[in-house]
């Protein structure tokens, strides 16, 4: 599948073109707007990737014009303004999903994957033809139950081939789906892979017409025999698979062996190793701004770059997981959006977080984790302590990502099956996918507070009798008694002891139990 990537940000392209190709993905990628409109109005993509902030044309205002002239191609945003207003501008302009930077790639994928199924009929988890099964979401061919190995090319060609199935697909169409515009690959080349592939599928036993040339106008697969139904299809033999891309990030996350983390972990170094100095190079930009601003000479075209430049640089230090570089970047962001002439103050301010951004900079000589998932389940444990717990959901929404990492660690000799969310706007997509058998929540989170969430799951008559704990900061007995009078179970006070914490969800689950039973 063919994938437009519309970003200016070298790191995040890099990343990205790295993690999509990976997963057979065709990706081109362009740099601006109005590049970014002449290649989707002139080739044909299947999914298109977009950055809000781009040279030229803003993302928002190419997502808006892609709808106005009734390309129906879905799109997903990236952007790194985590704020409802930004998320809902997005989404009106025609947006079909969006992802707040940094992000864990394997979400990224998950969430492409979920629009690719939306988008296309015939777009399930398994293809199959006759003996041939491909799995997209583990990239495994297999048939008569016997493997195939295959070269990228290789798979995306039988992916495409099984997918249109029922179309005769000319050597024009498979270049122009399966190689990006800045490859210039001849027909022959379709020639020299469709016969490999002939010759794999042939010592695995297929038969040597699996895949018919059509002379003179292109390539399929053999029609299948009928056996009690149209096998001319593409079928899938898990129809029923819920179409939730949660849970694809959770198997995906899951999967994720150490030496993958390790591997993942050293393409961050090798890429901060050239990418550091660019960064260095934007940071003069911004020092450039604060002496005009000190002096009385900055103007808004000035300011404007400035602001474009902080952003540009939260989001390279972001998705390198350099989380401290990020949030002095987005400051400064923020600071630089101010009314000109700046008052001294902001202009001190400035001045200070430009100073720390340097050191944080300088001071890096190399990148010790990966970027943290936002969303991030933990299988259940295999104790012997937690064996009767087995199966019990526990979905924790807590807005501090670094606590929300531990708590399943601290559940984790019960055994529970641990969701953890730290976006409240996501609640309510994420509660239906899961369906929870306790949910824990914070009381103060961006956008949303757990007591409002709290009453308006009281006010659903699905969700009404659902076990809700309170897990917070906040130790005042007003905040208390405002969880109770919204329909909390319990609440329990940070720091909590992993023990009474489960000791608190045992208890709330046997009393649900007991009152089923009686009732």
């Amino acid at each position: 599948m063919k994938i437009l990537l519309v970003e200016d940000d070298e790191v995040l392209i890099t990343v990205l073109t790295k993690s999509l190709t990976a997963q057979h993905y065709i990706v081109d990628v362009v740099k601006d707007g109005e590049t970014g409109w002449t290649y989707g109005a002139t080739f044909e993509y299947d999914l298109i990737l977009l950055d809000i902030m781009l040279p030229k044309l803003d993302g928002i205002r190419l997502c808006q014009r892609f709808r106005a002239e009734g390309y129906t191609t879905p799109i997903l945003l990236l952007t790194a303004q985590n704020s409802c207003t930004a998320k809902v501008n997005g989404l009106d302009a025609g947006a079909d999903d969006y992802v707040v930077k940094p992000f864990d790639a394997p979400e990224l994928i998950a969430r492409i994957r979920a629009l690719l199924r939306r988008s296309q009929v015939n777009s399930f988890p398994l293809l199959t033809w006759g003996d041939l099964l491909l799995n997209p979401s583990t990239c495994e061919v297999s048939y008569n139950s016997q493997p195939l190995t295959l070269t990228n090319k290789e798979y995306e060609l039988l992916e495409l081939m099984m997918r249109d199935s029922q179309h005769l697909l000319s050597a024009d169409e498979i270049l122009d789906r399966l190689w990006s515009s800045d490859e210039f690959p001849s027909e022959a080349t379709v020639r020299s892979h469709i016969r490999r592939l002939r010759q794999k599928l042939v010592a695995v036993g297929a038969p040597a017409d699996f895949i018919t040339t059509v002379h003179g106008r292109g390539y399929c697969l053999k029609a299948q025999e009928p056996q009690g139904e149209d096998p001319s299809e593409v079928t899938t033999s898990s129809e029923m698979e819920p179409l939730n891309p949660l849970s694809e990030v959770t198997g995906i996350i899951g999967d994720r062996s150490s030496e993958q983390q390790a591997q993942y972990l050293a393409f961050l170094n090798q890429l901060w190793s050239t990418s550091k100095s660019q960064c260095l190079e934007q940071l003069g930009i911004l020092l450039h701004v604060l002496q005009s601003l000190q002096s009385g000479t900055c103007n808004q075209q000035l300011q404007t770059q400035a602001q474009q430049t902080a952003h540009k640089l939260a989001g390279t230090l972001g998705t390198l997981g350099l989380t401290l570089g990020m949030q002095l970047a987005h400051q400064l962001e923020g600071l630089l959006g101010s009314q000109l002439p700046m008052p001294v103050q902001r202009v001190e301010m400035l001045s200070a977080l430009l100073l720390a951004l340097e050191q944080a900079i300088q001071n890096t000589n190399s990148i010790h984790h990966a970027p943290a998932a936002a969303i991030a389940s933990i299988a259940p444990s295999s104790s012997p302590v937690g064996d009767s717990n087995m199966g019990t959901k526990v979905m924790i929404v807590d807005d501090d990502i670094e606590y929300l990492r531990s708590l399943p660690q601290l559940l984790e000799p019960w055994g529970f099956s641990v969701t953890t969310l730290a976006d409240p706007l996501e609640f309510w997509s994420v509660l239906e996918a899961m369906s929870p058998d306790v949910l824990v929540l914070d009381v103060n989170m961006p956008q949303i507070n757990g007591i409002e969430l709290c009453q308006a799951l009281r006010n659903n008559l699905t969700w009404r009798r659902l076990p809700v704990l309170f897990l917070s900061i906040m130790t005042d007995m007003n905040t208390q008694n405002l969880a109770f009078s919204a329909g909390a179970d319990d609440y329990l006070c940070k720091p909590v002891v992993g023990k009474d914490l489960a000791n608190r969800i045992l208890n709330r689950l046997k009393r649900v139990s007991a009152w089923v039973e009686s009732y």
